[in-house]
């Protein structure tokens, strides 16, 4: 099954351009704001000040005689010939996206299994992104492909303007290696999809004009669109409500490629989602949670997940838990068919994602945030489950699986020890078939796991990366980040450039798990979303005042670093405790929250935050808001703005603002902002080699000189 979770239309649902607004309901409009004009992302006046910034940032910044050396060190890493190459499993090869030097903006290519475990694996391009990039005369990024099961054979490619999520769609022949003449192709950019009913039909959720899309610029609708035919008479089969933040349809659909149905949803809120099946010829709503969502299809057994207790036929299921339902009855009776427990967490426990193969079920899992896989099979109308053997004390993935057959290769990782994927064919354990290269000296390292007690007395987990000999007497520079919102985990991985660029040079690093993540389960994520979300930002206050009371730092030593709504954490941390701080980069952020739901997209995030056109729920936001804690008589730590220009998930009018506001001020800040790039924040290794060079430099002249 192609899976549409909730979670998964959620990780799609963020924010793009825009222009400006004037006041509405008492949210701040030109009268209150005089930097309004800087969302408007393109404008000549707003890119004026762009430039002026860049050519200033890069004087103090890349001016240091130790960028060069930082950017050639984080570039190696990057374009380093003998990282893994990570793959998906098709039916004709191992597909892999690879940039370099060579090819900045990277290739479509795939290899044989047995050449891909080989130490110089035989590659063979399918789609050069550079030379169609070229010959076009355009910014392309490659944003991936859907293709159509079981065979794999005909795709819509994915491609980005600059690296914007809006994308135009064309249909691409992999047996051909070349667009197919005269096949589907979507030149409108927009954000949407599709899914492939068969050969010659699509199943589209675009913007298809005036009443298609939502208040949050979203789907709104889906249509079926028949080959050779204009899109405009493509049939509309559903339609959400302009108030929903995404609606649209979805096939259920199982290894084989065979279709069993269409589901639809309307995404009512970022976190809540309506399902509805297409039964005897009419949508009929399914009585699920609005926090709770089709998870997967295997065994003949149609599997769910829930972020809630759900009461259902005299059972409590809690929350988290897989439930599955026999799809020939749910066929028949969608609502009253009987549902059985699959899987429930225990104490700490959350699941994290999940894969099929033909014949089995395999979901990660967090345990006290250490990694687990855990493969599922329906037998003789039970379901068994047994671990897979994989190193503890890792965070582990499911890194590629095959429908079509019992292939499965995992990824392990933790901060010191280069990256492994493991490979099995269903028929024994996993076995080591490539490791990433060691680009630190990790000898000596170590990490330990401490708690913080927030400001409510609960108890917050954050990890510490020491370097060699480290002494616990304040002294030690030290970069604190972390993330805490939309149930997203932030987990133990390969440090790679940092521990390159700042582990070696004497630099300790943080990681915290704030509440409001999902690092042990929806529960964790809800109680600090909307009116509580000030909990994320109390832990993350908690584990700076953690360390500095341990003596691994001290203020003067101490920066932190986030990005989206990581950038809006390190925003509320400076604002509310400049003194605890004396740097703070903040990466393509959400910054001002009473304007955040009229700039772009930002309406669908509301079901995190809250909506400030609400007063109590302003109320909730007002308070935290760092564009407008940005005050006279408050020394801040010379915070670091970074943004790119093509970004539509968080649009760069946020990092703007907040820079101008701190110049306003007279106090030292930084900003930069790549014209292309989009919210990864490069396009190709370059440009992410320079913006990393930039913020390691200036966390050194802040935090070591």
């Amino acid at each position: 099954m192609k899976l549409a979770s909730a979670l998964a239309i959620a990780t799609a649902m963020t924010i793009a351009s825009t222009t400006p607004v004037a006041a509405q309901d008492g949210i701040p409009g030109p009268e209150q704001d005089s930097y309004i004009w800087l969302e408007e992302a393109r404008s000549d006046k707003a890119l004026d000040w762009v430039r002026a910034e860049n050519e200033r940032t890069m004087e103090l910044l890349a001016g240091d005689p130790r960028y060069d050396a930082v950017k050639a060190e984080a570039l190696a890493i990057y374009d380093s010939e003998d990282r893994i190459p990570y793959v998906t499993i098709r039916p004709d090869g191992l597909y892999n996206f690879w940039q370099d030097k060579q090819n900045p903006r990277g290739l479509v290519r795939r290899t044989t299994l047995e050449s891909y475990r080989s130490d110089n694996p035989q590659w063979e391009t399918v789609l050069d992104v550079d030379a169609l990039a070229e010959a076009e005369g355009r910014e392309w990024v490659y944003k991936g492909s859907t293709c159509l099961p079981p065979e794999d054979r005909l795709c819509m490619i994915a491609l980005s303007d600059g690296g914007e999520d809006a994308t135009v769609l064309r249909e691409f022949d992999m047996a051909t290696k070349s667009f197919v003449e005269g096949g589907f192709v979507l030149d409108e950019k927009s954000q949407g999809g599709i899914e492939w009913i068969d050969a010659d039909t699509l199943l589209v959720g675009r913007d298809f004009g005036e009443g298609t899309l939502t208040e949050s610029q979203y789907p709104r609708t889906a249509r079926i669109w028949k080959r050779g035919t204009p899109i405009e008479q493509a049939e509309e089969i559903w339609r959400g409500e302009e108030a929903d933040v995404w609606s649209g349809a979805a096939l259920l659909r199982d290894h084989t490629g065979e279709v069993h149905g269409t589901y639809a949803f309307r995404a009512v809120s970022f976190h809540e989602t309506e399902y509805f099946w297409q039964h005897d010829g009419e949508w009929l709503r399914l009585e699920l949670p609005l926090k709770a969502s089709p998870y997967g299809l295997i065994d003949g057994q149609l599997l769910f997940s829930t972020d809630v207790d759900w009461e259902v036929g005299g059972q409590t299921f809690p929350a988290d838990a897989l439930v599955s339902v026999d799809l020939e009855q749910f066929k028949t009776d969608p609502n009253g068919a009987p549902k059985t427990l699959v899987w429930a967490p225990q104490d700490k426990q959350t699941k994290q994602g999940a894969a099929n193969t033909a014949e089995s079920l395999y979901v990660s899992l967090l345990d006290n945030v250490r990694g687990r896989v855990l493969k599922f099979d329906h037998v003789n109308g039970e379901w068994v489950s047994s671990e897979i053997e994989l190193p503890d004390n890792s965070t582990l993935d499911v890194a590629a699986a095959s429908e079509g057959s019992d292939e499965i290769m995992y990824s392990v990782t933790d901060f010191l020890t280069p990256s492994r994927l493991y490979y099995s064919d269903g028929s024994g354990a996993p076995e080591v078939i490539k490791t990433s290269p060691s680009y630190f000296d990790a000898e000596g390292m170590e990490v330990e796991q401490y708690e913080a007690t927030s400001a409510d007395g609960t108890e917050i987990p954050y990890f510490l990366v020491k370097p060699k000999g480290m002494v616990m007497d304040a002294s030690n520079p030290t970069l604190l980040t972390g993330y805490g919102g939309f149930q997203v985990p932030r987990l133990p991985s390969y440090l790679g450039s940092i521990g390159k660029i700042w582990l070696e040079r004497g630099g300790a690093y943080i990681l915290g798990n704030m509440r409001g993540g999902g690092e042990f389960g929806p529960g964790w994520h809800q109680s600090a979303i909307r009116e509580n979300k000030q909990r994320t930002w109390d832990d993350f206050l908690a584990i700076a005042e953690d360390a500095v009371a341990r003596g691994i730092t001290s203020p003067d030593h101490l920066g932190i670093q986030g990005g989206s709504q990581g950038g809006l954490l390190v925003g509320t941390a400076f604002t509310q405790r400049p003194d605890l701080f004396n740097a703070a980069i903040v990466q393509i952020p959400l910054f001002d929250m009473l304007r955040y739901h009229v700039i772009g997209r930002g309406a669908s995030w509301t079901g995190e935050y809250g909506d400030p056109r609400i007063d109590e729920q302003r109320a909730w936001i007002e308070p935290y808001s760092p564009y407008q804690k940005l005050l006279e008589g408050k020394d801040y730590p010379a915070p670091f703005f970074w943004a790119s220009t093509a970004d539509d998930r968080t649009h760069p009018a946020h990092a703007r603002k907040g820079a101008a506001r701190v110049k306003e001020l007279g106090q030292e800040y930084y900003y930069f902002e790549d014209m292309t790039g989009g919210h990864s924040g490069g396009v190709d290794n370059e440009q992410r080699a320079k913006i990393q060079a930039l913020q390691m430099v200036y966390l050194l002249q802040r935090l070591a000189d």
